[in-house]
């Protein structure tokens, strides 16, 4: 059965690509569309919970659009939900992304301007013309120094994810301003071009191949327990987003260990090597 996270259908709706839809839905295309606004949540209901957050500029495909909410699929991870319609606008190619931990969108090329929004790391923009220092956008004028080209890759998971170093934790975050230890991992994944799933068991199951119990940890490694994954940054380190700092930290590696079994959360259940 498909998980329900990533099942583009709700009770009227299925997506046309579906090999396997629910019965009495109706078969949709869906329509492309795009995050407009710097952080979305991604709800499981209309006026639900949140389960995971979209960016500016991430590409989603709409099913329905009804009482004000969009039903939809999003492209970087196939996550579905609901979002207001609002927060959404048409389709655009990005030429930058944001490679900086967070940033900020001015409504002239002058760092003296007024702030018209803040941007989280992995923001994706589509620019308009270069002025000086600035990259001029649809919503403003963003530093040019904190971007970078949509199509450039970064090389080092750990690297990218100690950028979110202190952001505080946030259940279902995806964003500088609040991340959780799954989304934590897909933003430094995607930044390197590495496909990656919402949520730590649907990472377990798919990131790369799992290690002999025994075996080091090394730099980039994913450790998994039920409900949390960490990014190892050395032999003795962990880094990951965790409630019990309450934010992105580093942690050393047999603390944590101990820690987690002390607190109830058991042993590692899979160490992946990418």
């Amino acid at each position: 059965m498909t998980d329900r996270r990533l099942l583009a259908a709700n009770a009227r709706v299925a997506a046309a690509d579906l090999a396997d839809p629910p019965p009495g839905r109706e078969r949709v295309t869906g329509t492309p569309r795009r995050v407009r606004r710097p952080v979305e949540d991604l709800l499981d209901a209309p006026e639900g919970r949140r389960e995971r957050q979209l960016l500016l500029g991430d590409a989603v495909t709409v099913y329905e659009d009804r009482g004000g909410w969009s039903f939809l699929r999003s492209a970087k991870d196939g996550y579905c939900g609901y979002v207001p319609g609002a927060a959404l606008g048409a389709p655009a190619t990005p030429s930058h992304r944001v490679r900086a931990p967070a940033t900020h969108v001015y409504a002239a090329p002058d760092i003296k301007s007024p702030d018209r929004m803040a941007l989280s790391h992995g923001s994706r923009i589509t620019a308009i013309a270069e002025t000086g220092d600035f990259v001029e956008t649809e919503f403003g004028f963003v530093p040019a120094v904190h971007l970078a080209p949509a199509d450039q890759l970064d090389g080092d998971p750990v690297a990218v994810a100690a950028l979110y170093l202190g952001t505080p934790y946030l259940w279902g975050g995806n964003s500088r301003f609040g991340i959780d230890c799954s989304g934590l991992v897909q933003a430094a994944l995607l930044a390197c071009g590495i496909a990656c799933p919402g949520d730590s068991d649907l990472q377990q199951a798919v990131l790369g191949r799992p290690m002999p119990r025994g075996e080091a940890p090394r730099r980039g490694d994913l450790l998994f327990w039920p409900g949390h994954v960490a990014l190892v940054a050395d032999a003795g380190r962990l880094l990951h987003a965790n409630a019990f700092h309450m934010a992105v930290s580093y942690e050393p590696l047999d603390a944590a260990l101990a820690r987690i079994v002390a607190q109830g959360g058991g042993p590692v259940s899979a160490h992946r090597r990418l």
